[in-house]
């Protein structure tokens, strides 16, 4: 079955529309036949009858005649109406007269229908109304009117029905945003699981023909995202596998070389391994973080391989261990890339001092790792330059590098979802520190 219209914005529009309309009609007839009609039926019997048995003395009857009623006999008859008149002389009634509130609408009509100024009022008595009428037309008295078909209890439906009104318009706009919301919902997921660098089975197309259009250009965008990881996976093996088949064949033919000419071949050997170290730079930067290889890791111990690894070629590193909060899943090669590049930086710009330190931030969301050194530092005007892609300071222009040191810590830190800070250090020298966010705790299951 099909919804006419197709559009999100027609749908909501024509549903919110329904809902509405109906809301009116249910509240327009549950105080029509709740609470005017019993009114206006109560109202027109005391302003046709009874008040015209009060104030005249002849009654012309149905047949022609006309039957005189003396004072007395009115009085009866009123009272057994249950309309009653009073004076001053019952101070308990004019009490009552007196607190009743009075109604603006109803003394207006009731002045023209009598035909001399008229002050109605409606008090509340037990469970039923009452209406006060003082009048010029019986001046020094005050008429009584208990409204016996008009009870406080005849409210009750009314508010009932409108709160189950009230509510039915809450329930069914929420069910209908609800379903309406499902797709994007799903739309949203996918979305995140595109940017952590996952890729979902397409979509279904449904919903809405707005909905529907977007889901299939994310569904065409997600699968040409797909394409190209695979075509740069496939160009970086091939670039990889073509660039160092003929170095490899370089440095054989070096090594065979003869003693005379051994300055020329340690100087080929030192350019092919220039290149080979270049080329690792360029995969590193182009090779994704794959979730499928995320663990569980301990930066304490990833700080104390890398100070160990790179003490093992002549450099003292100081290691300072924090306490480490939580669970931290990521790629454990890809960190220890990050932290190693930053650590060879620090040695080949810093002024002889390297430092790693770990530890948790105050909210205990994050854990992080930093590498700290006393050289001369970045300008503050040139950090977010330098973590650009072939890009170095004006402190290390002129030195080794390709530039892709710092781009590649960045890249590896966005692809954990966490952030890299470059700081300068009061003492001299920059830190850099790797922020990466601890797994959310799982809520236990009740027994």
């Amino acid at each position: 079955m099909r919804f006419s219209p197709r559009s999100n914005f027609a749908r909501t529009l024509v549903v919110l529309a329904g809902l509405l309309i109906a809301s009116q009609i249910f509240s327009y007839l549950t105080i029509l036949n709740y609470a005017l009609l019993p009114s206006i039926k109560q109202f027109n019997k005391i302003l046709a009858h009874e008040i015209e048995v009060m104030l005249d003395d002849d009654l012309l009857l149905s047949n022609g005649k006309v039957y005189h009623m003396d004072e007395l006999l009115r009085r009866q008859l009123l009272e057994k109406l249950g309309v009653t008149m009073h004076d001053d002389d019952e101070p308990a009634m004019m009490e009552e007269f007196d607190n009743a509130a009075s109604v603006d609408y109803l003394s207006a009509d009731m002045s023209e229908k009598l035909g001399a100024p008229t002050e109605a009022r409606i008090s509340l008595e037990s469970k039923n109304y009452v209406l006060w009428l003082e009048s010029e037309a019986f001046s020094g008295y005050v008429m009584r009117i208990p409204l016996s078909e008009l009870h406080q209890d005849d409210f009750q439906p009314l508010f009932f029905y409108s709160m189950f009104i009230a509510l039915l318009v809450i329930g069914g706009g929420w069910m209908f945003i609800k379903v309406q919301n499902r797709p994007l919902a799903a739309l949203e997921r996918a979305a995140q699981d595109v940017g952590h660098g996952k890729f979902p089975e397409p979509l279904p197309e449904r919903g809405a023909s707005d909905i529907r259009a977007v889901t299939k250009a994310f569904n065409q965008m997600s699968e040409g995202i797909r394409k190209l990881e695979e075509d740069r996976a496939l160009l970086m093996a091939g670039v990889s596998h073509d660039l160092r088949t003929p170095l490899t064949r370089i440095r054989l033919a070096t090594e065979m070389m003869s003693p005379e000419d051994s300055y020329l071949a340690e100087s080929m050997i030192k350019d092919t391994e220039e290149c080979n170290e270049i080329i690792n730079q360029f995969m590193d930067y182009l090779r994704s973080v794959q979730l499928q290889d995320m663990t569980e890791i301990d930066l304490n111990v990833v700080a104390e391989d890398v100070s160990v690894a790179d003490g093992a070629t002549g450099h003292d590193l100081e290691v300072s261990k924090g306490e480490l909060v939580g669970k931290l899943d990521a790629n454990e090669v890809a960190i220890r890339r990050a932290v190693t590049n930053l650590v060879v930086n620090a040695v080949r710009y810093g002024g002889g001092w390297v430092k790693i330190s770990t530890g948790t931030s105050a909210d205990r969301r994050h854990q992080w790792i930093a590498v700290e050194d006393n050289g001369p530092g970045i300008a503050a005007d040139q950090i977010d330059t330098v973590l650009q892609p072939f890009t170095r300071g004006d402190t290390a222009r002129g030195s080794e590098g390709t530039g892709l040191g710092l781009a590649i810590v960045k890249r590896i830190t966005e692809q954990h979802n966490g952030t890299l800070k470059l700081n300068q250090r009061s003492q001299g020298g920059l830190r850099a520190q790797i922020v990466l966010p601890v797994a959310k705790r799982q809520p236990r299951k009740r027994r």
